[in-house]
């Protein structure tokens, strides 16, 4: 079976618009893909030379926006480049999906993963509120009081994937590995689709 481990911060834009075509991609090439919450600007960035975005530089966060509405327009994905609730403490969000995967498995972490991105950039929610993020949980038919009761155990395999993330030389979300192979960004999903393929063709 094929397998894409998959890095990612629960309110990273770029995470959000390549999330459904990552989503598609490994049902149609039959691959089972690894979700991985990591602390990336705690932890990830520290050790890789990234910058939180206030601390960027002005034309880098400038083109950011236009980079982010040219996306969400080509991909038909709604984004408010200005959402009211960002940035945002992701920590528990990100510990509430590796409870999901603990608990319910990857298939479940990844559509709740979907729905807390949708909920940051296009319904202006904030994933930092526990009543928000039971409701979330249970629209994905999870037990959302049960999942926010579990951060604890989310909080280890949250702290071991970011390890694991600096260990694999990670920088930034998203990011993909497919059979070694890393790709950082949604933009570079068209070449994991054609490693992906290479494989199904051998």
């Amino acid at each position: 079976m094929k397998t894409i481990t998959y890095y990612f911060s629960p309110q990273s834009p770029w995470a959000y618009l390549g999330h459904a075509q990552l989503m598609a991609m490994a049902e149609k090439h039959q691959a089972d893909i690894l979700p991985r919450p990591c602390a990336f600007g705690t932890q990830v960035f520290p050790v890789s030379g990234g910058l939180p975005l206030k601390q960027r530089p002005a034309q880098r966060q400038e083109y950011r926006l236009i980079e982010l509405k040219r996306w969400s327009e080509y991909r038909g994905i709604p984004l408010n480049l200005h959402p009211q609730h960002f940035p945002v403490d992701e920590t528990i969000a990100a510990r509430m999906i590796a409870a999901t995967i603990k608990l319910e498995g990857n298939a479940a972490a990844l559509a709740l993963t979907g729905a807390l991105f949708r909920a940051i950039w296009a319904q202006e929610r904030n994933i930092a509120d526990a009543d928000t993020l039971i409701e979330i949980g249970n629209n994905c038919e999870l037990d959302g009081a049960k999942l926010y009761a579990s951060l604890d155990s989310g909080s280890e395999l949250f702290e071991q994937y970011t390890q694991e993330a600096i260990a694999n030389r990670v920088f930034g979300a998203p990011w993909y590995v497919y059979e070694g192979e890393p790709f950082w960004g949604q933009d570079r999903l068209s070449f994991l689709e054609r490693a992906l393929a290479k494989t199904g063709s051998a």
